[in-house]
């Protein structure tokens, strides 16, 4: 490194430094992360009478109740392929909450599974909400061993 590139980069040091940041920090100040989430975790997938089970949880941290949410989901079996599209509806899910939701789906093996993907939103509504929260904020896990996943 040439002497003059030297003390372009201490004079830039000391210009940062005199500014009381680092680059680093004025990077982090400028990353806007969002805090609203709509969070949905496939939470179990149990054999039933009809066919497979589902369970979520969801917790609703988009700043304002739900009266009402939905999702398109596509179920993918254990070789990729599409074995169904259906609808699910969570009703209403308050500001802050937690709730469980189990939907029977008949004819379907939760062993034959391989995959859930949440293909958009069909209903997403309440005061003050955006119709594409939803599906914008939208986080999710799963403790099943099938993937699940936008």
């Amino acid at each position: 490194m040439g002497i003059d590139k030297m003390v372009s980069r201490l004079f830039q040091l000391g210009v940062v430094l005199a500014l009381g940041t680092t680059p680093a920090i004025a990077q982090e100040q400028s990353v806007d992360v969002p805090t609203s989430s709509l969070a949905v975790e496939l939470n179990a997938l149990q054999p039933s009478e009809r066919g497979c089970r589902f369970t979520f949880v969801a917790t609703n941290k988009l700043g304002g109740a739900l009266s009402s949410v939905g999702f398109e989901l596509v179920l993918f079996n254990k070789a990729g392929m599409v074995s169904r599209i259906t609808i699910v509806d969570f009703k209403d899910l308050p500001d802050g909450k937690t709730k469980v939701r189990q939907f029977d789906f008949s004819g379907v093996q939760c062993a034959d599974l391989g995959r859930v993907l949440v293909n958009d939103t069909t209903e997403c509504a309440g005061v003050g909400i955006d119709p594409k929260a939803c599906i914008r904020y939208l986080q999710t896990d799963t403790r099943a061993e099938t993937e699940f996943g936008v």
